[in-house]
């Protein structure tokens, strides 16, 4: 199958902050090649920082180096009716989205000062397709997946700048109790925001505090939103990469049909500290050039039709119900 992929979320820009690598590197699972062969028509381009000093920095570098990415003639900034133009047919879309509001509002500064800096950002990017709360730990606005805060007043005060922006609130780090009382702010201000869970898998099948519990699962997929398989060992199983696949039948269990789609989560791990990790990516998974094989094996396991769902209709529905 030739089919389009959509991935919902990888780190290049930040890999790209290091001026010795390139958009070629192959050293990263989402650089251009690997893209290229993969088929893939959008991938989506976090902006990451993490919560501490100069993080708004780093989150004003990377919005900067999107806007150059999108003047680069392999790839052009993505929406739902220029994806299938003659013009774009050898380039792989990109939007961009925040990987911690601390990318542009640390933990000392007023709001105000904060939300001129996402003006910048969205200025630089054109559109944010999303945005993440926290990261792993919590910071002014919300606990992330390793701690037990939820909404903070901050967080509130984001939510209700956000409302009316066309940007989605993304799960993917958020503690469980930061996700309830996200569910429970917005439906209390009725407002119609988008929700995802851009990078995260299953807990019941897998136990991490990065995958998703029944209960928050069953949410994002009532409320139409998009669960990306993330491809990380440690959220898949360490041993077993056909568990992959297990995550799936779970979502399809849970009624996700129309919310599975990949959120594969390629960075750069070679210099990660934790080098027990060391590959973080099984090879099956290892780099967007996998996705014609994953669609292959979803096809013999399951349907034609799941393919097409999961690889980029389900996403591309997200998109078109985001923005219309």
């Amino acid at each position: 199958m030739n089919t389009i992929n959509i991935d919902l979320h990888c780190d290049l820009l930040y890999y790209l902050l290091n001026s010795n690598v390139s958009l070629d590197d192959k050293e990263i699972g989402c650089s251009l090649p690997y893209l290229k062969q993969g088929n893939v028509k959008l991938q989506v381009m976090a902006i990451y920082a993490g919560t501490g000093e100069g993080s708004t920095g780093y989150g004003l570098q990377q919005s900067q180096l999107f806007s150059e990415l999108i003047k680069n003639e392999n790839f052009f900034l993505f929406n739902d009716d220029n994806y299938q133009s003659s013009e774009n047919k050898d380039r792989v879309g990109v939007i961009a989205s925040i990987e911690n509001a601390s990318a542009f509002c640390d933990e000392n500064e007023s709001l105000d000062s904060g939300f001129k800096k996402l003006e910048n950002i969205i200025q630089n990017t054109q559109k944010v397709f999303y945005i993440g709360i926290t990261h792993h730990l919590e910071n002014r606005f919300g606990g992330g997946n390793n701690a037990e805060a939820g909404l903070k007043d901050d967080g509130k005060v984001l939510i209700d700048y956000i409302a009316d922006r066309k940007i989605a609130i993304d799960l993917a780090h958020t503690s469980d109790q930061l996700a309830y009382d996200i569910f429970t702010y917005i439906d209390q201000k009725n407002y119609s925001i988008p929700i995802l869970a851009s990078h995260s898998n299953y807990r019941s099948v897998y136990k991490n505090n990065r995958n998703l519990p029944d209960e928050l699962a069953k949410e994002v997929i009532r409320r139409k939103g998009l669960i990306g398989l993330n491809f990380i060992k440690d959220y898949v199983d360490l041993e077993e990469p056909e568990r992959l696949y297990e995550h799936i039948q779970y979502g399809l269990d849970l009624g996700g049909a129309d919310s599975i789609a990949y959120g594969a989560d390629y960075f750069y791990w070679k210099d990660h500290p934790d080098t027990p990790r060391h590959p973080f990516f099984f090879p099956e998974h290892s780099n967007a050039s996998v996705y014609p094989s994953i669609n292959k094996e979803i096809e013999e396991r399951f349907s034609a039709e799941l393919v097409e769902k999961i690889s980029h209709k389900n996403a591309l529905q997200f998109i078109e119900n985001m923005y219309k």
